[in-house]
C-alpha cells in the first residue's frame, strides 16, 4: 500500500504541485496544502494592511499572521492522517503546527528552499520535530555543524511542465523572476547597449494591477511582461536569444538554473560553481562582468546556430539528473 504524503507549502508558482507530482511518480498518495492562500476578499485586505505593508516598510518577511496560518494548517494535517507530512519552507509555521504535524510519532520532512538567514526559519525549533533539507549547500553544513541531521537538496525541474507551443520571447534576452538591483543593472546594461531585452513578472510589469500589488509608482524602464504559468515561462526562456540568471544573496541555486537549462534554452548565469550541476562553455555560459554579459550576448545574438548544441545538452543533463523526481527520491531519505 502507497504511503499517503501530506505537502504544507508556500503557493509560490506552484511548485508545491510540481513536487505533489514528482513523489506520485514514485508511487506515494500526494495531497497538498498551501498554507499562504487567502481566499476572501476581506482577510487579503487585512493582510495587505496588517502585515505586506509594515513587512514593506521594515523590510521584514511576514505578510500573514503566523498564528493564523498555524492553526489552518495544523487542522489540515489532522483532516489529512497522513503517513507522512512534508513542509516546504514553512518558517512562519509556529510549534502549534510542528507538535500537530509530529503526532504519534509521524515522520515530518522540510525542504528549504531559501536560506535560513533571509527567513524566520528556527532550525533549533523545527528539527525538534523533523527532519530538515535545504538547497543551500552553505545552510546544510551549519545545520549538520551544529548536530542537526540535515540533507542538501537542490532545486530542480519539472518535467510536468514541459514548454508550451507558445512562440513568446523569441528575439529577445530574456529574464523571468524577482527584480533585484543586481538583476536590474544587468538589464539596463545590456538595454542600453542596443541588445533586446525583456523582463516578465509582477515586479516589472507596468500593467497597473501589478504596480499596485507590488506597491510602485514608476516603471522600472525596461522592456516587460506579466507573470507567466510554469509552461509558458519556459517556452519564454526556450524561444528566446538566450535567458539570464543573476542570484542574489544565494549560495544555492535558483529554481531557473534548472528551468532554463531543462527547457533548453541558451542560459547566461553569473556562478562559475553552477559546475557542481553543468558543464560551462558546454551546458550553460558563465559571466563574471557587465562588459562580458553583454559579449556573451552579442555572440550568441550573432550566431545563434552556434550555441545549439549548449541548448541541447542543458537539456539532456537536466532530465538525466535534475528533475523533481530526482530531488524527490533525495528527500525520501528524509524518513525512510
Amino acid at each position: 500500500m502507497s504511503k499517503r504524503l501530506f505537502i504544507v507549502s508556500p503557493s509560490f508558482h506552484g511548485y508545491h504541485a510540481a513536487i505533489a507530482r514528482a513523489f506520485t511518480a514514485l508511487g506515494y498518495q500526494a495531497e497538498t496544502y498551501c498554507y499562504d492562500t487567502v481566499d476572501s476578499v476581506a482577510e487579503k485586505v487585512w493582510n495587505k494592511a496588517r502585515h505586506e505593508l509594515p513587512a514593506r516598510f521594515f523590510g521584514t518577511d511576514t505578510h500573514q499572521s503566523p498564528e493564523t496560518v498555524s492553526r489552518r494548517a495544523a487542522a489540515r494535517v489532522r483532516d489529512a492522517t497522513p503517513d507522512v507530512v512534508l513542509v516546504v519552507r514553512g518558517d512562519t509555521l509556529t510549534e502549534e503546527f510542528w507538535q500537530v504535524a509530529s503526532e504519534g510519532g509521524r515522520p515530518v520532512g522540510v525542504w528549504m528552499y531559501d536560506e535560513m538567514r533571509r527567513t524566520a526559519f528556527d532550525a533549533d525549533l523545527v528539527s525538534r520535530y523533523a527532519r530538515i533539507a535545504s538547497y543551500s549547500p552553505l545552510d546544510t553544513k551549519a545545520l549538520v555543524a551544529g548536530g542537526i541531521d540535515a540533507l542538501h537538496v537542490p532545486l530542480g525541474y519539472d518535467t510536468t511542465a514541459e514548454p508550451s507551443v507558445s512562440d513568446e520571447g523569441r528575439g529577445v534576452v530574456s529574464f523571468l523572476g524577482a527584480p533585484s538591483p543586481k538583476r536590474h543593472a544587468a538589464l539596463s546594461a545590456m538595454h542600453d547597449d542596443g541588445l533586446p531585452v525583456r523582463a516578465w513578472g509582477r515586479g516589472w510589469s507596468d500593467h497597473p494591477f501589478d504596480r499596485a500589488r507590488t506597491w510602485r509608482l514608476r516603471s522600472r524602464g525596461l522592456p516587460n511582461g506579466r507573470d507567466t504559468p510554469g509552461p509558458v515561462a519556459h517556452a519564454i526562456m526556450r524561444n528566446s536569444i538566450a535567458t539570464l540568471n543573476i542570484h542574489g544573496d544565494q549560495d544555492g541555486f535558483t529554481m531557473r538554473t534548472f528551468e532554463a537549462a531543462g527547457s533548453g534554452a541558451v542560459q547566461l548565469i553569473d556562478r562559475a560553481d553552477v559546475d557542481e550541476f553543468y558543464v560551462p562553455g558546454e551546458e550553460v555560459l558563465v559571466f563574471e562582468s557587465e562588459a562580458e554579459l553583454i559579449d556573451i550576448a552579442r555572440q550568441v545574438a550573432r550566431n545563434p546556430g552556434d550555441f545549439e548544441e549548449v541548448r541541447r545538452r542543458a537539456r539532456e543533463r537536466t532530465l538525466a539528473e535534475h528533475t523533481f523526481v530526482h530531488r524527490a527520491r533525495t528527500m525520501e531519505g528524509l524518513w525512510a
